[in-house]
This record gives structure tokens, sequence and C-alpha cells, in this order.
């Protein structure tokens, strides 16, 4: 399906799109208010995660705050990447507005999760553009907003940056809650190199597999949970291949001759690195919209080399015919 560049710049627009709805829509919930819906979501349990203090915690048409925060960041890297490319200026500056709102976005989920996901995304957009003058002022850059959040109370004031700031406290209650969980774990796992098995915790661990002792643990990472069901050889497996993946993607995008075509595959590498990094924190890369977002930016990434060179894709109808 996807096997032109012109597809690949309507996926960009309407995943743009329906994650600034999604943005409008958590701006609604804290300044306007809930929806029926939403507040029924609230009242039958999720008021436990999503009102802390009596602020609420943004999650707009997703399951979950921790889901809303993580991919308005990546949306962030998507935006700025678009908005540093050689694009049309109108084109740079809508990207930019779209940055600045899904930043916005992030702030309101209260998911400090998501900040890892930015700096990593960050990160690797320094790492895949090869320009050492970008390097330099993106590293410095960097380290001050850590600097900033580490070392200062500057806005303190506002709760959107209190609770951002809590995700570089070491000290911070409830990551010390998940590194007792994960001290647990490995204990358990010591003895089980291949885990408990598929759905023994987590969501499905708690409905179908009471009996289980790893049921009553709470993952709350995507990796914790991979490596409760399959042990330390799964993940292994698992964490080698997704390293594989992104640095076969990191060789391709350095591969491409098209500028315009390579600044998109960047933004859609970018985000997806920072949502598999996030992933650590809270289970994103196995959730809607992260899910889709993550897979359709690789494969067009590895489709990419088909729309820089210009030639056919592969297909069945040209493949050659085997004879006897």
């Amino acid at each position: 399906m996807f096997d032109s560049e012109k597809k690949l710049n309507r996926v960009l627009i309407l995943l743009i799109a329906l994650s600034l709805m999604a943005t409008l829509n958590g701006i609604k919930q804290i300044h306007i208010g809930l929806s029926p819906g939403e507040q029924r979501f609230l009242n039958e349990g999720g008021a436990v995660t999503h009102l802390l203090w009596g602020r609420l915690r943004a999650f707009s048409f997703y399951s979950d705050s921790g889901q809303f925060g993580a991919s308005q960041a990546s949306f962030v890297l998507i935006a700025i990447v678009l908005a540093i490319a050689p694009f049309k200026s109108w084109k740079r500056v809508l990207a930019l507005i779209a940055a600045g709102l899904s930043f916005y976005g992030m702030l309101i989920s209260g998911t400090r999760g998501a900040f890892f996901a930015l700096v990593v995304g960050v990160l690797f957009l320094i790492f895949l553009t090869k320009n050492v003058k970008v390097l330099m002022y993106g590293l410095i850059i960097t380290l001050l907003f850590v600097g900033f959040l580490k070392f200062t109370t500057i806005g303190n004031g506002s709760y959107e940056i209190y609770r951002l700031r809590s995700a570089v406290n070491p000290k911070e209650a409830s990551l010390n809650v998940r590194f007792n969980n994960q001290m647990i774990l490995g204990e358990y796992l010591k003895h089980n190199p291949f885990g408990g098995g598929l759905g023994v915790i987590g969501t499905w661990g708690r409905e179908y597999n009471k009996d289980k002792f790893l049921s009553t643990i709470a993952p709350d990472s995507y990796w914790v949970k991979v490596w409760a069901m399959y042990g330390i050889v799964g993940l292994t497996i698992w964490f080698s291949m997704m390293m594989y993946i992104l640095g076969k993607c990191c060789g391709i995008i350095w591969k491409l001759n098209n500028v315009k075509l390579r600044y998109k595959c960047i933004a859609l590498l970018s985000a997806t690195a920072g949502i598999f990094f996030c992933s650590y924190g809270n289970e994103v890369i196995n959730s809607m919209p992260s899910a889709v977002v993550a897979s359709v930016s690789l494969a067009f990434i590895f489709q990419s080399v088909y729309f820089d060179k210009k030639d056919p894709l592969p297909s069945i109808n040209n493949e050659p015919k085997l004879t006897s």
C-alpha cells in the first residue's frame, strides 16, 4: 500500500491532523470540561490515576493519559523536524504551530514518561542529521532543558511543569514503587529464564491468570511486561530485534539522496525511537495509536529506498517465474 512518496505525504498530514484533534480535545477537557462519556470513565475507576490532588490529567480520545502524553511527544518531534526541513515557509510555520500545540498537549497529560520520549527522540533527530553544528546546538539545548528541570524550581507554580519536573527526580515515590516491583520480578525470573508465559501479567493476567504470582505485580512498562512473559531470553531477542530495525532505518536514511524525503523519514524514526524508549515507563508501543504510528513509520522508512531511486516496488506480478 505504501508505494510512493505522495502516499507518505498524505499519511503524514492525516496523522498530524488527527493528533491535533486529540490535542484540542485534551485542551477542552482541561479548560471547558469533560463530556458525559469522559466523566463516566473517571467515575468507573479512571479517577484513581487521572485526578491527582484535584487536578485532571488530560487523556483526550485515548485509553489513558500515559498514551496521550507519549503520542503528543512523538508528534512534537515529527512537527519540529518538518519545521526545520527545507520546505516552503508557510508549511514550516504550520509545523511549528503543530509542535507548540502538541507540546502543550504533552504537558496537560501530566505524563512524565513523555519527557523521555521527547529527549530520546531529539537525540535521534540530532544523530540522524549528521550535521556537526546541529549536533552541538541540539545537545546544548537538550542539556539546558534537562538542567532547567533538574536544578531549578522555575515554573513550579504551573502544575504541568511541576509534574514534568518530577520525571528527573530519582526520589519520586511512584518511580521507586516501579523499581521495587522490578526487584521482586527479578528474584522470581532468576529461576525462570523463559518467563511466566503469554498473558500472565498486566490486564490479561488479572483477568485470566489470577492464580499466577506474576498477575499480582503491575508491570508499569512494556519492557518489563516482555521480560515477565518471556524471561531474559525473550527480552534479549525482542530488544535485539528492535535495535536492529532502528539501526537499519538509520542506515537507510543516511543513504537517501532526496533531502525532503530524508527529513520526513528522520521525523518518523525520531518519533518511533521516542515511543520505543518511552515504553520502558509505560506500555506505549503496545497500545493504540502509538502502535500503528510506529509500525507505519518503520514501513515507510524501509520503502523509502524505492521512492528515492524511483525504482518499481517488488510485487507478485513482476516476480520472476520459477521454471523446473
